[in-house]
């Protein structure tokens, strides 16, 4: 199996005949999901997804790939192709069309429906081309047909990509439910087709490659959420993906079956289950579905309330609930449904959600006590069943941390696929595809780029360093008025500390320390203020250091007169 290097360098021109992948994200992480093909200059991508923030990344919104190696080659670009319309596949399609707003977008019903209905949030009116399985189309040079997969959102689609250099299967985010609620199969028989064509490159969905056997079918939730339902006294409140169409009709199920009426909170949910209405995804019966602002017509036992927040977000409408943030209020006997499963790296945030709720007497079940919610990613049996109908020349492990991407490696290998044409890679690790052979050409920068609130690449490292910084330390301000032409202090030094639980009386130890350096320095005629302020860092530092084993940001400021 071959592996990214640290000391990859930019990878040389793609010789004639060649195809280029290039992922941007979703590799070695759950989201941010993009891959850049090229081939004869031409470059088509598929998704473009973003990732949530970590609690080590304060204040940032969102996570978006990085567009700088393309950003030079955006007229080369011949469309982006969208898998389905998870946010962590179609997320970062804003950000990227703000650049240039005319590159198509290519996807199913669903998927244009609700990339559109967040492009009008940006004031962009995309050019879109919509596809179903079964589809052809040809995009530039590069030949894509669409393949049905079933994963936990409506009108998923895998696609084949054909060139010259041979043809490459990206099966987006996938599993092979033999129930699925839509009746819609993931098309093995079509795969088999492909299979005999021959698969040069296989990119394939590696979230569950660690869970032994088959995702169990979604059809098994109706029966536990109808328990919930019947053994529940005042209102249920579910968490949910605003995408997860399919979870939120077994919900609206139950509630028609119980005599329960649905409201909806929270934009995002408003607002995408409105669209899967519109489009006859979401079967509503007639007067289920109430606005929010009528609930308090309604008696208890007959309420039901579907919001975001089942990944512990802090702005989603749960987690404000959780904390007596939100106009509607926990009471002692509500019912609360977690209905997805936990991403990794977001279990603290949730797990303090449920504690939250649990508090103010909420009865809370999520897939830790109850088979609420079953995963959208095929699981290892699954996997191996996969590549035995597949059987890739070359296979790519994509979506998914770096276990999951070995894990997935070792099941291609146990069904055939040789080591040497397995490819471990991590965002910006290019593979080019030549003569059958996949093998790692290079690295192009591939790292995170922030958003925060209005700003998008401006927050960087430093400044997230600096503000968990003041989250964990707190910060001490010194402030000092200094004479530049005798080198003598005429002001302060004045020394206040927030949030680093140092009473500000107790500087009066150190105080007469940080004079004597001053005017040291003074004396051997340094008296510039940059000098004089890393001065009373490093003083100060050492002594709050020494004294309480505390790292506070020390932010000096030196007046000149």
């Amino acid at each position: 199996m071959s592996h990214p290097h640290p000391e990859l360098r930019l990878p040389p021109k793609l010789p004639q005949g060649g195809l280029r992948v290039t992922p941007l994200g979703g590799l070695g992480e759950i989201g941010r999901n993009m891959t850049v093909f090229e081939y004869d200059g031409r470059l088509l991508i598929v998704d473009c997804g973003v990732l949530f923030p970590e609690e080590e990344q304060p204040g940032i919104d969102l996570i978006l790939p990085d567009f700088s190696s393309i950003r030079d080659r955006l007229d080369d670009i011949e469309g982006i192709v969208l898998t389905h319309g998870h946010e962590d596949h179609i997320g970062g399609v804003p950000f990227l069309l703000r650049e240039k707003p005319d590159i198509p977008l290519i996807g199913s019903k669903l998927t244009l429906a609700l990339i559109e209905a967040k492009l009008q949030e940006h004031r962009i009116r995309p050019y879109t081309l919509e596809v179903a399985e079964g589809h052809t189309e040809r995009i530039g040079p590069f030949e894509c047909e669409f393949v049905a997969v079933n994963h936990s959102i409506p009108d998923a689609l895998a696609v084949a990509i054909r060139t010259p250099a041979g043809m490459v299967v990206h099966t987006g985010d996938f599993k092979m439910d033999q129930l699925p609620l839509d009746g819609r199969l993931t098309d093995l028989h079509a795969f088999a087709r492909l299979s005999e064509e021959g698969i040069d490159l296989l990119l394939s969905d590696s979230t569950n490659a660690e869970v032994p056997g088959f995702v169990p079918p979604e059809r098994d939730i109706s029966n536990v959420l109808r328990q919930v339902f019947a053994g529940a006294s005042k209102r249920i409140i579910v968490a949910s993906f605003a995408s997860h169409v399919h979870r939120i009709q077994q919900i609206l199920d139950a509630a028609h079956e119980y005599g329960r009426r649905v409201a909806f909170v929270g934009r995002s949910m408003v607002r995408n289950m409105g669209i899967a209405r519109d489009l006859g995804y979401l079967k509503v019966p007639p007067g289920l579905v109430v606005d929010v602002k009528t609930l308090d017509d309604l008696p208890e036992h007959e309420i039901v309330l579907v919001c975001t927040g089942s990944q512990g977000e802090p702005m989603a409408a749960l987690s404000r609930m959780a904390n007596r943030d939100h106009q509607i209020r926990i009471v002692q006997g509500d019912t609360v449904i977690l209905a997805s499963s936990l991403i990794p790296g977001n279990e603290n945030a949730v797990y303090r959600v449920i504690n939250g709720l649990t508090r103010w007497g909420a009865n809370v079940i999520h897939k830790g006590n109850a088979k609420v919610h079953v995963s959208g990613h095929a699981s290892a049996g699954e996997l191996l069943y996969f590549y035995n109908i597949c059987k890739p020349r070359n296979l790519m492990p994509v979506h998914g941390e770096w276990r999951h991407l070995r894990a997935n490696a070792e099941l291609g290998a146990l069904t055939g696929v040789p080591h040497d044409r397995i490819v471990i890679a991590e965002d910006g690790v290019v593979v080019d595809l030549i003569e059958g052979k996949a093998r790692i050409a290079g690295k192009v920068q591939a790292g995170y780029v922030y958003v925060d609130g209005l700003s998008v690449g401006d927050v960087g490292e430093p400044t997230l360093k600096d503000r968990k910084i003041l989250g964990d330390e707190g910060i001490i301000s010194v402030f000092v008025v200094l004479d530049t032409s005798t080198g003598k202090i005429t002001g302060g030094p004045h020394i206040q500390a927030r949030g680093s639980g140092i009473e500000d009386s107790a500087f009066s130890a150190v105080l007469p320390k940080v004079v004597e350096v001053l005017e040291r320095s003074a004396q051997d005629g340094v008296v510039e203020a940059h000098q004089m302020q890393q001065l009373i860092r490093r003083t100060l530092g050492k002594w709050v250091s020494d004294t309480y084993r505390r790292r506070p940001m020390i932010l000096p400021v030196v007046v000149e007169v």
